[in-house]
């Protein structure tokens, strides 16, 4: 990135100019503006929508997100390359006290605590703080604000004071014809402004904390003000659902159930047993441990290793509640891989692959441990997997590799009287559906493949989930959600667990994957310890009574979808509100579950049975855990209600 001075035309005396958001050639300009501070209201309930990683995501207003990012930049001296605050790019720390979210996290030596607090209505504060460890020799430390060309196109820039005619600035304002952004700096600043690389209808503000390098010992802070304001989307919302098709089965939800906190993992599994109702489960096959030595007799393992016999009672017990049981390997015997044991990435490759040399000791292996399950425990094991093979979570295999795995191992299970079938991918994205490519085009696999599977982390533009519910109807088989949740890295922030915007995003996308993939389960990663959707109770130093939070009543919610539904048609007039359907006509039974990202509004919702007798409504949100509703019965098909805002709804109703 190259500095040049602002343009002439942008710096009037009332600096006040129209600026066309498209135009290029104001790329790179420094800009001079001010805004005045707002005021402060006390009691003002959570607006700010903060990633755990740092970046501002926008600020609700009656429910409705005006959104915008932001994030913490540090530039190289030569320009040639930016580092940025993103997901999965630091390792942040994040807390919440009262209204405020406070994120600590470094890019390199330098070092920041960032504190977002919410002020009024459309209003906040952000506090900046900066610290180097060691001398850094960089170009620039940066506040970065990017407004999208849909809300800001064409907008009017409003430059309010020039610092005694400098370059420096103490805010600025941008308005359209729907939305206005303001924002004001405690401390004169430099910005510059540049089109986004790749979609030039966004508007990057880069605000300087510092233009120079940094000492050790350097501190540094700055306090901006940003409020938004303009149209609020009361419109109605409609709902169709067409119940004349009947897609793929959803089963239900499922769990996760790999075992890593003795302490805690009991309770929280009891828990989520005795009040959920789990219709698949996912555990471990403990390898490492089942055979640490090839010349060892397994068996002799399994009696004596406590991760095995605590991962094989932890199968029985969901057998028992009639439950598909996926085994899924994550850490292989050394005997077994090629190279050192990788638990960490090397030169950013992650895992080991599989010795070729040792293919059929590999596949006695985990055959032994599916009859042994299935002889001392009563467990059939519906479907193995390697544990996201694409990445080398631990095993890594090429798309290749996997194809021959699945055809050799699946068929040393039916030379050796298993039904076990082999789940193609178990991806650890669904941005990785290539990688299943040769198996599903090999004729020769499909005989032994159970499933397709995919980990929903990334990946959730609806391009992108198409293909992997294309990839199961081309061969027919169901296609599962492996791992459920929306932030992998989420376990070194656990406090987002608690947000709300947390709980909303992850179930505003199970809603779209329903409808979009059609999965017959969605695996929520997990239903331990890990990634809990329970508070307290030791879970990640917490030792407040044992309690669900709201991730947990929408996931007993999504639960509450009656057994063996098929997915039916159904689409919504606003993007704000995601939606999903799931009916059988022979048994008269419907299920919507919709999600509402915005502020509250009337929904009418058109195509059910005009038979319909029973009517259940249940909202989670902030305030309401899987609370009942009323609700009329439908006239002509047709059922009309209020929403509130940011919430999640469930309708069951039957003949």
């Amino acid at each position: 990135m190259r500095k040049i001075h602002c343009p002439e035309p942008l710096i009037k005396h009332n600096f006040i100019v129209h600026l066309p958001i498209m135009n290029p050639k104001y790329r790179f300009a420094y800009l001079a503006l001010s805004f005045l501070l707002l005021f402060f209201v006390e009691n003002v309930n959570a607006q700010s929508e903060v990633a755990p990683w740092g970046n501002i995501m926008g600020i609700r207003q009656q429910g409705q997100l005006f959104d915008f990012e932001t994030s913490l930049n540090v530039f190289s001296k030569d320009d040639s390359k930016i580092a940025i605050t993103a997901k999965e790019a630091q390792r942040p720390h994040y807390i919440r006290e009262g209204n405020s979210q406070i994120v600590t996290t470094n890019i390199d030596s330098i070092y920041f605590k960032q504190t977002v607090t919410d002020e009024a209505e459309g209003t906040i504060r952000v506090n900046i703080k900066v610290n180097a460890k060691k001398d850094t020799a960089v170009d620039g430390v940066y506040f970065c604000i990017k407004l999208s060309g849909k809300d800001y196109g064409n907008g009017e820039l409003n430059i309010k004071r020039l610092m005694n005619g400098s370059l420096m600035t103490h805010g600025f304002s941008i308005s359209s014809p729907h939305r206005t952004f303001n924002i004001a700096f405690d401390k004169p600043a430099a910005v510059i402004m540049k089109n986004d690389i790749g979609k030039e209808d966004n508007k990057l503000f880069y605000v300087a904390l510092t233009l120079v390098g940094m000492h050790k010992g350097d501190t540094l802070q700055n306090t901006f003000t940003i409020k938004v304001s303009g149209d609020i989307d009361k419109a109605p919302v409609n709902i169709a659902v067409n119940t004349a098709i009947q897609g793929r089965p959803f089963d239900g939800l499922g769990g996760n159930f790999r075992l890593q906190f003795p302490k805690t993992d009991p309770e929280v599994i009891d828990y989520c047993l005795d009040n959920l109702r789990v219709a698949w489960g996912r555990v471990e096959m403990p390898w490492h441990f089942w055979q640490s030595q090839e010349n060892m007799s397994p068996a002799d393992s399994a009696n004596q290793a406590k991760p095995v016999v605590n991962s094989m009672l932890m199968a029985q017990r969901l057998s028992k509640k009639g439950m598909p049981i996926i085994l899924t390997a994550w850490f292989p015997p050394t005997w077994a891989i090629i190279g050192k044991m990788n638990f960490r990435p090397v030169n950013g490759v992650w895992g080991n692959p599989l010795n070729p040399d040792k293919t059929q000791a590999i596949y006695k292996s985990i055959t032994d441990y599916i009859v042994y399950l299935k002889a001392h425990y009563g467990v059939d094991v519906s479907m193995f997997s390697f544990n996201e093979s694409d990445l080398g979570i631990n095993v890594r295999v090429s798309p290749k590799e996997h194809d021959e795995l699945i055809k050799g191992l699946g068929a040393y299970f039916v030379a050796h009287g298993l039904k076990t079938k082999m789940l193609l991918g178990d991806n650890s994205d669904a941005t990785t559906y290539k990688f299943i490519y040769p198996t599903l085009n090999d004729p020769a696999a499909l005989p032994y493949i159970g499933a397709i599977s995919f980990h929903s982390w990334r990946g959730w533009d609806t391009e992108t989930l198409q293909k992997w519910a294309d990839a199961a109807k081309q061969i027919n088989v169901p296609l599962i959600v492996g791992e459920g949740s929306i932030d992998a890295q989420a376990w070194g922030y656990p406090q987002i667990f608690k947000e709300p915007t947390y709980a909303l995003e992850e179930i505003n996308l199970y809603t779209r994957l329903l409808n979009i993939c059609q999965p017959v389960t969605i695996l929520q990663w997990q239903l331990t310890t890990d990634y809990s959707p329970l508070i307290g109770g030791g879970i990640f130093g917490n030792n407040e009574p044992l309690h669900p939070g709201q991730r947990f009543w929408n996931l007993k919610q999504l639960a509450s979808t009656p057994e063996h539904l098929f997915a039916m048609p159904v689409t919504s007039s606003t993007s704000d509100v995601s939606c999903a359907a799931l009916g059988d006509n022979d048994k008269g039974v419907y299920t919507l579950h919709l999600v509402n990202n915005g502020t509250a509004r009337k929904l009418t919702l058109t195509g059910l049975p005009a038979n319909l007798k029973k009517m259940h409504l249940y909202v989670t949100n902030q305030t309401s855990n899987m609370k009942e509703t009323s609700i009329s019965k439908p006239v002509n098909g047709a059922i009309t209600f209020e929403m509130n805002a940011t919430s999640y709804y469930t309708l069951i109703a039957s003949k």
